[in-house]
């Protein structure tokens, strides 16, 4: 999923100086943002109190919304470098494409998993005889410098690990979570679970201490580490932490995301990831100019989006958090 916010800020962010290295409580509520005409989404990262929670440096939640008798997602093509994309859904269907010759229909619970590398273009879109009900979320992992210029790829899993106990089932997305590993294909230590609790469920989930974590609330009622959650929100956890606590007040979704603390400072601008101001400025120039190895993207009905105008501030190192 492209950021079509305009105008867009630069961000600089990773880095282990500001990272929580023990449990906290700290909920995020969202920014709410349109995808063109059709589509809004609530921004959960970056926010304006944290930019990361591991590699997870890009987090969209939307839906469920009524699409019966609308267009629904239509992403026109768009760029990435430095990045992975994880389309996640819960109810709906979206048919991604993508300059490698990808098309691929990603299905609720299906791993739609894009790798950027030095460069991508992609677009998503609902198919046109689609689903009553569109609600997902949209996520990026940030490439360490030594995968990021890699050739990119796409990879759709169907079939994922789940991991189940009284109360909760756990599909996992990225990452391995309590013995069980994603076939995703990950280049940090990380985890991604999308998790079921059933009304009245009072269970325990096992963590890696070195992890810093967030749960993202999808839908219905719960309590993460004793704190409600609403849907639309996300508590961030920090450190530390062997198990975590969740208790559903009704049938509830949540999305686990954590990961080790990501070693690198990066730069976030529109739908790209990389060190610098001046890297980032150079994939802009490429992109409007049809050059840089982005490819095409074949099928889709509209034109590809230009990148918006770099903003006139200078970087500014700011670290994880504001």
């Amino acid at each position: 999923m492209s950021n079509l916010e305009t105008p867009t800020t630069v961000s600089l962010c990773g880095g282990r100086a500001d990272v929580t290295y023990e449990p906290v409580q700290e909920l995020l509520s969202p920014r709410r943002v349109r995808l063109g005409d059709s589509t809004e989404v609530r921004r959960l990262l970056p926010n304006l109190g944290r930019r990361m929670v591991g590699a997870w440096c890009f987090v969209d939640h939307y839906g469920p919304d009524d699409i019966a008798d609308e267009p629904g997602m239509q992403v026109p093509p768009h760029p990435h470098i430095g990045l992975q994309t994880v389309s996640w859904l819960h109810e709906g269907e979206v048919l991604h494409r993508d300059s490698l010759g990808s098309l691929q229909r990603i299905g609720p619970r299906e791993l739609g998993l894009m790798t950027s590398g030095r460069a991508i273009a992609h677009s998503e879109e609902s198919p046109r005889e689609h689903a009553r009900f569109l609600h997902g979320a949209q996520l990026w992992v940030a490439l360490p410098g030594e995968q990021r210029h890699i050739e990119p790829a796409f990879e759709h899993h169907a079939g994922l690990p789940v991991v189940a106990a009284e109360g909760i089932r756990a599909t996992l997305i990225l990452g391995e979570l309590d013995g069980a590993l994603s076939p995703g294909t990950a280049y940090t230590p990380i985890v991604g679970a999308d998790i079921a609790l059933d009304a009245g469920a009072d269970t325990r989930l096992p963590l890696h201490p070195d992890f810093e974590y967030a749960v993202l609330a999808m839908s219905g009622s719960a309590e993460v580490d004793g704190v409600p959650v609403t849907p639309g929100t996300m508590l961030y956890l920090g450190c530390g932490r062997s198990d975590l606590r969740l208790r559903g007040d009704s049938a509830a979704g949540l999305m686990l995301l954590g990961g080790e603390p990501f070693e690198e400072q990066i730069v976030m601008w529109w739908n790209f990831v990389g060190r610098t101001g001046e890297e980032i400025a150079r994939a802009r120039a490429q992109w409007n100019a049809g050059e840089g190895g982005f490819g095409t993207v074949h099928g889709y009905d509209g034109a590809p989006l230009p990148a918006p105008e770099l903003p006139s501030v200078p970087l500014k190192p700011r670290g994880r958090v504001r």
